[in-house]
Formats: C-alpha cells, structure tokens, sequence
C-alpha cells in the first residue's frame, strides 16, 4: 500500500486516490495546505495497485515516451484577444479548440467558486475561458483518472492538460498508450501551497474592501513581461500587483510555499513524459523579435510523433517557427531541465507556515521574504548627474531646468528639447531612450510659438526604443506609477495622450495629426459589476493611425493595422485589418500597407 514516510516523495497527484476500487485512500491535509494519502487499513485490500499508479515510484516506466530531442517551436495564436486573454501565446486555445471541432473532450485546472482549483473535464467549447491561462496554485485532480480512462474506452478525443506531476501520473494510471489522447503538460517552475494562496486572497480582499470576482495571473493589461495578477473585486476596486511587487509572486519565486516534492522533482529534464510541452518563451526578444510585441510568446516542445502530427495540424491558427532546444534553454532553463527551484537558506518552514495561521500574508511576506530595496547614496546620484549631462544633447536653453529634474528623477538616453516646450517631470520620473533620440517639440515653422507639452507625474516611466519625434501641439501626460512605451517612429502634431496605467506604442507606427489616445475614463466611475476606469492600450508595430482618431481604454490594435481616419476605436483591431466608424469597424482584412 502507499506509505509516505517522506513528503518529498509525494507530489500530490491523486492518482492512487482514483485507482483504489475499496474506497480505502482518502486526501489529508497537513499544515502547509497540500494533501496526502491516507490508507484506511480496515478497507484495503494489499493490491498494490496503488504503489503502481505512483508516478514517483514508476518514473522510468513514464520517461520512455518521450523522444531525447524534442521538435521546438515557437509563436503565438493568430487571434489577438485570445492572445491577449492567454498566459504565453494562446497555443492551449489552439489545442483545446482542434479537439473541440472533432467532438472530444479538454482538461484543464478552473477557479472553485472559492478560488480554489480543481481539474475539469468536458467537451462544452464555452468552458475554455476557464481552462484557459495559468492558476499558480495545485490543483485537485481527485476523479479526473478515472473520468479519462471512461471516456478513451469509449472511443472519445481527449485532450489532457496538467503539471508533468499529474501528467506522468495519467500515464501510469491508463498503463498503455491511446490513439485517442493527446497529453499536454506545461513548463512547471513548482506547484504552490493552497493554504498560502488562500491566505493572500484574504489579505487583498480585506485590504480592497470587497470580495474577489475575477482574478488572472500574468494579466497582461500591463504587458506579458509585467507578470501582473489582476484581481477585480465586487466594490469595483482592481488590484494589479506586478511582478516581486506582489507578496504571493515573491513568495513563489523565492520558493518559500511550493510543494516539498518540488524541491527536487522528477519529471522535469529531457525526455518529457508528455506529447506536448507548452510554456512562456523567455527570451524571444533575443532570437526573433518578430515573435515579441509584449503580449505573450509560447515555447512548444513536440515531445512524441503524435505530438508532432498536433502540432502541424493546429499550424493554420497559430503563428509558428521552428526553433532549436538551445534557443529555449536561453530563457527557460530552470523549469526545463529542472534546477531552478532550492529550498531557501536559513529559512525557517515550520516558523512560517505556524504564523500563516495569525499573520496577515503582507505582514508575513515582510518577515520571511522581503522585498529588496536598494538605496542611493548622495555621492552615486551626483555621479549619474554628471554622467547624464555628459551623454544627454539637451537644447541649451533647457540646460538649468534639465539639471534641477535629475535630482528628482532619472533620464537616460539622448533627448532634444525644442523652443516652446513646458516639461514638469515628478520625484522618481523616468525616462528612458535606448538605441536612439527623443526629439520633443519638433516644428517646420521656427517661428511658430505653438508649445509642447510632457507631464510626468511621480514615479511614471517613458520608455523610447529607438527614435521617436513628438511634434508641437502635443500635450502627453503619464499619471502617477504609470508607464507610456513607444518604438521608433513619428507622431505628428496635435496628439493627445493620457496614461493613467499603460499605453504601449509599437515601432515603426505612424500617428497622424490630432489623435486621441487614453487607457483611462479620468476617474469618472459607472455603477456596474466589473466597471473599471482604466485599462491598457496596445498598438503594435507597423501600424497607421490616421488623423483625428480617439483610441480608448483597454484597446489592443494589431502589427501592421490601419485606423482610418476619424475613427472611434472602442475594441481591439486584430493584425493586418483596416477599421474605420465610430465605433471603429474592420473594413478589410490581411492588408499591407508602404511605408
């Protein structure tokens, strides 16, 4: 029978749950939140066949299928808002609507009403916005086995998705392979405590005011690289906490509440136990920045034959290239060949799951994983003053001003500051050119007394990739803590920004005279469940957005997109279309527009 002397070696799958036909294995929690089998010995049998679904225990049998080098790609799904909605690229959405077309059934991890998660299965196409995106917490997989095994014998489609843990654990659970089944597993840094999941959803909902009614991992309203959690609350409150930023990611990353067994796993490495292995491609801004733009990358591993066959039939829908398993390895190292996660040094376990109990998570994530501040001592700052005036073409006249801003914030790169310019940059602002200038105030008529406007208010970021020319007329404004991007390319004059979160700017996206754009509603509230005043704005690159457009809050405008004109854009704009009306409407698809 199942007897875990060392929770190390228990990964917390539930197979042997399923596989007992006595009813004797039932699911303990202990006191960091996971699971374990507990045998009731009046009810077992000694059939062993619960030793035999082990996934721990039948590693090699598991590691057979896969192939030592796996067929990689790289890219993401041709629709933006699936995308958008996804934790990488959207190559899930691809997979579980292949199956759905042919009838079969898709499995997948889903929110519990109390924000717990559990694995479902089901052939209802509606259910993949569930399936769909990362949870970052372990999921209860108790009857999903079985619901598999029932469904292949029938002669169903089914598509499987889960940790490698859980997949391996199919694997020895059905003994043999079925043409009819296609595994997924996913790049899998470790499996989080329910318990500290549990605890930091109290802590938001009690420091917000109101219940959770939404939450995302890696949201990208703020960009795939923010590493955002979005959290919507009943009040309208929404809680964006951005990378190490947030306690529950920090706590993560240091490895201080995953799973004792992932310490040291054993399913992660070359071969992998499942067809397809799907996860974020870090690093692809190195290796092919055509497959970039910020909004998610997938890193495929086409681990068998069958996978491979999946993978070419889902092609259509998926922007895709072909890649080596040393390109992945750049930025995915760690959770492919399964040495990122170590136990903290002088950390003390016990200690900390003890006071999860009276804590409040913020007041736990400060004493036990902190996050790291770094100070500026007077002599440094004085060093980046003399090292920006050095480096920076700034127009004389702006000289003083240029110097009174560097002791309150921090530019970097090379800037021209035109005649008639009003620039009020805050305490901590930042602006930051890499590669190229940014060229404010730009004008024809010399004469011309028209003013350009830059407001930066505390802590806000402008990021320049590349050379960028704001003409006069302009007004930008970047509120508090918020973050305006741009790529190479020119805005004519007149344009109007007004960033209160985020605005990304694509390269090589032209802006004709007198555009609107705004990620906000400038703080007038609807009352209406979900309601939010601002969210992100994505243009990609290649775009033309013609004169007098009003671009919205929440609004992601494809690569290679044209706005025609006077247009009202109030929803996204998929790649290569031309949209024009109010609201904007695509008028033509798979365009190319010269430039």
């Amino acid at each position: 029978m199942i007897d875990i002397k060392d929770k190390k070696d228990c990964c917390g799958c539930n197979a042997c749950g399923d596989i007992c036909n006595q009813g004797a294995i039932s699911f303990k929690t202990d006191e960091e939140g996971f699971w374990y089998p507990v045998v009731d010995t009046t009810l077992c049998t000694d059939c062993h066949l619960c030793e035999r679904v082990c996934p721990i225990l039948n590693l090699e049998k598991v590691k057979k299928h896969g192939q030592q080098y796996p067929k990689v790609y790289g890219g993401f799904h041709k629709n933006v808002t699936i995308r958008f909605d996804s934790t990488s690229g959207g190559v899930f959405s691809a997979l579980a609507n292949h199956i759905y077309k042919q009838n079969g059934y898709v499995s997948g991890a889903v929110f519990n009403e109390d924000w717990s998660v559990s694995n479902y299965i089901s052939n209802n196409k509606r259910d993949l916005p569930r399936l769909r995106s990362s949870k970052y917490v372990q999921s209860n997989a108790e009857g999903l086995y079985r619901k598999i095994k029932k469904l292949l014998i029938a002669g169903e489609k089914v598509l499987a998705c889960g940790s490698p843990c859980q997949m391996a654990a199919l694997r020895t659970y059905l003994v043999r392979d079925y043409e009819n089944l296609i595994i997924v597993d996913f790049l899998c840094r470790a499996t989080n405590s329910p318990k500290a999941y549990r605890k930091y959803l109290d802590y938001l909902e009690e420091t917000h005011g109101g219940k959770i009614i939404y939450i995302k991992a890696k949201n990208k309203d703020h960009g795939w690289r923010s590493l955002a959690r979005k959290v919507v609350f009943d009040n309208g409150k929404v809680y964006y906490g951005e990378g190490h930023e947030d306690h529950y990611r920090r706590g993560y990353h240091g490895n201080y509440f995953e799973r004792p067994s992932c310490y040291d796993c054993k399913f992660k490495g070359i071969p992998r136990i499942s067809d397809i292995t799907m996860g974020d491609f870090w690093g692809i801004d190195k290796i092919d920045s055509s497959l970039d733009h910020d909004l998610g990358t997938s890193m495929i591993l086409a681990n068998t034959d069958k996978g491979i066959k999946f993978i070419e039939a889902i092609r259509s829908k998926m922007e895709l290239k072909e890649f080596t398993l040393d390109d992945v390895l750049l930025g995915n190292r760690g959770p492919v060949m399964g040495n990122c996660c170590t136990e903290p040094k002088n950390f003390n376990r016990v200690a900390m799951f003890r006071e999860m109990d009276t804590l409040r998570f913020d007041e736990l994530a400060a004493k036990y994983f902190p996050e790291e501040k770094h100070s500026v001592g007077k002599k440094t700052l004085l060093k980046k003053v003399i090292k920006y005036l050095l480096k920076s073409m700034v127009h004389p006249c702006h000289f003083v001003r240029n110097l009174l801003w560097k002791f309150d914030c921090h530019v970097s790169g090379r800037i021209n500051v035109y005649a008639h310019c009003a620039i009020d940059l805050h305490k901590g602002a930042k602006i930051k050119i890499n590669n190229g200038i940014l060229n404010i105030g730009v004008k024809k008529n010399r004469k011309s007394k028209a003013e350009t406007r830059l407001f930066m208010d505390t802590n806000a970021r402008l990021n320049i990739n590349g050379s960028r020319s704001l003409m006069y007329n302009s007004d930008i404004q970047v509120f508090k803590d918020a973050e305006l991007s741009f790529g190479s390319g020119n805005c004519n004059s007149g344009l109007q920004i007004v960033c209160a979160e985020k605005i990304s700017i694509g390269k090589e996206t032209y802006i004709g005279r007198d555009v609107w754009i705004r990620d906000n509603n400038g703080g007038h509230t609807i009352v209406q469940t979900g309601y939010t005043n601002s969210a992100p704005v994505i243009i990609g690159d290649f775009c033309w957005i013609g004169s007098n457009v009003v671009i919205m809050k929440g609004v992601t405008i494809g690569d290679g997109s044209v706005i025609a004109a006077n247009s009202v854009v109030t929803s996204n704009i998929p790649p290569h279309s031309l949209a024009s009306g109010n609201p904007a409407q695509v008028v033509l698809e798979n365009i190319t527009w010269v430039h």
